[in-house]
């Protein structure tokens, strides 16, 4: 049996600073729709965790080597139950001062590795 290569990528956003809107985003995610995961895993996704802290977000996603943001983009332009989901998300959400025009989920470079 050959051992799959995953490749991780971090990646953060913030939440409105609104405790409502936080609690309510946290519910979304208690049953995030059944055809939100099945695009995730269609793209190469093999596992998504996110994190918070006050209102920032921090996303891991663990990918196999089928995945690219390119193709993700593509297939999620293409998916009318995501650009919904996403469209609930951006109530919720708010682009990183430093976020390109209609970015969400920005990037996170490693700087720093124990070893």
């Amino acid at each position: 049996m050959s051992k799959i290569s995953l490749k991780r990528h971090c990646l953060t956003l913030d939440l409105k600073e609104d405790k409502n809107v936080i609690k309510a985003y946290k519910k979304q995610h208690e049953k995030v729709w059944p055809e939100i995961e099945e695009s995730l895993k269609a793209s190469g996704i093999k596992s998504t965790e996110i994190y918070l802290t006050g209102n920032r977000l921090f996303m891991i996603l663990q990918v196999d080597t089928s995945f690219s943001f390119e193709k993700k983009a593509i297939l999620d332009a293409n998916n009318p139950k995501v650009q919904e989901w996403e469209t609930l998300m951006w109530n919720y959400q708010k682009a990183l001062p430093f976020a390109k025009p209609k970015e969400k989920w920005v990037l996170i470079d490693k700087i720093y590795q124990l070893k």
